[in-house]
């Protein structure tokens, strides 16, 4: 998103929050959307912290309308009232806070500014501790910088899988491949420190249905397993009930045997 047009003129303590100008491309949008809700999926159930995307930064109430202001594609400020609802990010308003984290999503159009003016601008006028900048469509254009003890970025090197380390949000940043709102792509995704990939709140629900599936598949495989076994047990009894009918029966037939041979005089037990 970039900074305003300045034949835009507005009276001098308005603020404009929407330059109807829409992200790049529909990718741009995504992938703006997946950083936020890693953002707020990672750090649940925190609520001291702000994560916006496509949003504009005032930094300058003096001289607002003399284009003194950005509208970072995604950046999150820490230690601040997260519940608030807010049109734009406002200096002033949030005590002298800027973001401590940003992330351009460039395209062919914007990477040059996104790699000179914009670092710069955060570099040293925000003094925000990370600037990241990612193409969606470049796996490999991932970079970032880190304020060091001099207040200027020196760039952050990749781990072996090609990961930049967040010391601001304790997470890694890298790209994973796959598909979000049908498109499939090389998303800029969040990692955990154990690496594990911070997922998406839709990400979440598929795999809790599908664990809910599995536990009810596995419960449905337990009923039966039970069922089956009722019946192996029913069958049993019935067959003991069957012996033991036969075995009264032949009994019976011997008692009754015995009983007609002593009427004739012979002792059965001499048979």
């Amino acid at each position: 998103m970039e900074t305003l047009s300045p034949y835009l003129k507005l009276p001098k303590d308005e603020l404009i929050y929407d330059d109807g100008e829409p992200l790049e491309t529909n990718r741009h949008r995504i992938a703006m959307n997946v950083l936020i809700d890693s953002v707020y999926q990672a750090f649940l159930p925190r609520q001291d912290f702000f994560a916006g995307g496509n949003m504009f930064v005032y930094y300058s109430a003096t001289q607002r309308m003399n284009r003194d202001f950005r509208g970072p594609d995604f950046f999150v400020t820490l230690n601040v009232d997260g519940t608030l609802d807010r049109k734009a990010w406002i200096v002033w308003q949030e005590n002298g806070r800027y973001p401590d984290v940003i992330v351009e999503l460039m395209s062919d159009s914007t990477a040059n500014i996104d790699k000179t003016d914009k670092k710069t601008l955060y570099e040293q006028v925000f003094k925000t501790r990370e600037y990241y900048i990612y193409d969606p469509y470049d796996a490999t254009s991932l970079q970032g910088w880190r304020l060091n003890g001099q207040q200027t970025y020196t760039e952050i090197i990749a781990d072996q899988r090609g990961w930049l380390f967040c010391e601001t949000l304790q997470l890694y940043l890298g790209t994973w491949e796959g598909k979000v709102l049908n498109e499939s792509a090389f998303w800029l995704r969040f990692y955990d420190l154990q690496g594990n990939l911070v997922l998406l709140p839709k990400e979440e629900a598929e795999i809790e249905y599908q664990r809910a599936e599995m536990e009810r598949q596995r419960a449905e495989m337990e009923r039966q397993r039970a069922e089956m076994e009722r019946r192996q047990a029913e069958m049993e009894r019935r067959q003991a009930e069957m012996e033991r009918q036969r075995a009264e029966t032949e009994r019976e037939r011997a008692e009754r045997l015995a009983a007609r041979l002593k009427e004739l005089g012979v002792d059965p037990n001499e048979i």
